[in-house]
């Protein structure tokens, strides 16, 4: 491809992105304006919306991979894994063999056929399997023989190499590493991990505890301690530095829930209290510098929410989910306004603009254009 050509696509591309984004504020502009609900008036004006997608299951879905417009992953309750290669049109329960008793709390996938999938829990119960072709079959890689620990979340930076964290044990975070694709897995030293604070631990929620960009920076989240923080390293989980979040916590229900970094410097952090009687003031903050302080977002998220993501190809476009809603922010996560009213635990985006949403009752949804 030319210079020019090279040009003429990444503009086209900015254009895109930047018209999605458009589309998404106006119907949550108007609902605003009507008193309506987002999702509906998203519809009437045939803004981009999700469309749900029938599953034809009830379990909960806190576990999402996109890989593309076509092709997604989900994984929840009761073992439960689910793969479509049609947009959502239909789903083929690809669940690993015995595995009815397991908690799924995070998948990520390579493709339509190689995938990693996380089962949560202390002791035994948590697990990771790995399938290669599609979900036919699957093999367990590791099951955790420590009854003190409790693995969260997991994230790849490539095809080969991932990372999988623990709450704490022994008054430090748990790192797993594999450099075959989640075919076998080590425990990482320690001596390159902050203490953790009282009380503190991640949240297997959304998939997006720990979150990786590039080839060596990962990120995780932290609540239920005395101040919520986020943790970076940049060689691959052997050495981590740590920051205050803006976003409360001080209860085990309280912290930040998700992450999502588009790059090694900008990210956002959403939370709150998962609680749905309790408020959750501040449940946003952003990061110019990758993480090594945060601030809180002038006009947060309304509610909890427990998955963001940004929205491809833009600098400062991203979606927030959570049991009450989604939100949108056109800069960068200082602002957010609701788009949808509908209950999602997690969201993930494709760079072909395949953006899927996932949460309780078998709920499914891929944004629409």
């Amino acid at each position: 491809m030319t210079s020019k050509g090279k040009t003429r696509r990444m503009v086209s591309v900015g254009l895109c992105a930047a018209a999605v984004a458009a589309a998404l504020a106006a119907p949550a502009q108007a609902a605003q304006q009507t008193g309506g609900a987002a999702g509906e008036k998203a519809a009437e004006t045939g803004g981009p919306a999700w469309s749900l997608k029938n599953t034809g299951t009830d379990v909960r879905f806190r576990g999402l991979a996109a890989v593309s417009r076509r092709t997604a992953w989900v994984a929840g309750s009761k073992g439960t894994v689910l793969r479509t290669a049609d947009g959502g049109r239909s789903w083929l329960n690809v669940s690993p063999p015995g595995a009815g008793g397991l908690e799924f709390r995070d998948i990520e996938a390579f493709d339509g056929r190689r995938a990693v999938v996380l089962a949560i829990g202390e002791g035994e119960a948590s697990r990771v399997f790995r399938t290669d072709d599609g979900g036919a079959s699957w093999t367990e890689s590791f099951r955790n023989p420590d009854p003190k620990a409790f693995y969260d979340c997991i994230t790849f930076f490539d095809s080969r190499h991932g990372l999988a964290m623990s709450d704490p044990v022994d008054g430090k975070y748990r790192i797993l590493s594999t450099g075959d694709g989640g075919k076998s897995w080590k425990v990482l030293p320690s001596a390159g991990m902050p203490d953790a604070l009282p009380g503190e631990a991640a949240f297997a929620a959304s998939g997006q505890c720990l979150v990786s960009s590039g080839r060596q920076d990962v990120w995780l989240a932290t609540g239920g301690g005395a101040t919520a923080r986020v943790l970076h390293s940049a060689d691959r989980g052997l050495h981590w530095t740590v920051a205050d979040a803006t976003i409360p916590a001080g209860d085990p229900a309280r912290g930040v829930f998700a992450l999502a970094f588009r790059d090694r410097a900008h990210g956002i952090a959403v939370g709150g209290d998962y609680r749905p009687d309790q408020a959750s003031p501040s449940a946003g903050a952003v990061s110019g510098d990758g993480g090594r302080s945060w601030q809180q977002a002038k006009t947060p998220p309304p509610a909890y929410r427990s998955g963001v993501t940004w929205l491809p190809h833009s600098r400062s476009a991203a979606l927030a989910v959570g049991p009450t809603g989604t939100d949108l922010t056109l800069d960068g996560g200082r602002s957010w306004r609701t788009v949808d009213t509908g209950s999602y635990d997690t969201v993930d985006c494709t760079a072909d603009f395949g953006c899927w949403a996932s949460g309780e009752k078998g709920r499914v949804a891929r944004l629409e254009f």
